[in-house]
């Protein structure tokens, strides 16, 4: 399974951004796609989550800003991020669930500049 990460940039805050990970490869059905960001000297922390059925979870500083979703005919998952933050600046990394295996993209840079 290959992810591949599109959309992050410079961007004011304020700002929005709109990030993009299609998945291919021997893929039968995706169970879980999920955001991870990682900022300089920070750990990776989850951003937001989305099942197959739908449901999604996003963690609580970018509730009401940021929204997740998918496009299953296209193994794709996308994340809106609306009135972005200088906080928000860090690499942002899908995660795909496959078998029982998680899987990860490359990393896109996202820049808040206040």
């Amino acid at each position: 399974v290959q992810l591949q990460a599109s959309g992050g940039g410079l961007v004011q805050a304020g700002g929005s951004l709109r990030l993009s990970c299609a998945a291919s490869g021997s893929i039968s059905s995706i169970n879980v796609m999920a955001w991870h960001r990682q900022a300089i000297g920070n750990q990776r922390e989850q951003v937001a989550v989305i099942t197959s059925g739908g449901s999604t979870n996003y963690a609580d500083f970018v509730k009401g800003r940021f929204t997740i979703s998918r496009d299953n005919a296209k193994n794709t998952v996308y994340l809106k991020m609306n009135s972005l933050k200088p906080d928000d600046t860090a690499v942002y990394y899908c995660r795909v669930w496959v078998g029982g295996v998680n899987y990860w993209g490359q990393g896109t840079q996202v820049t808040v500049s206040s």
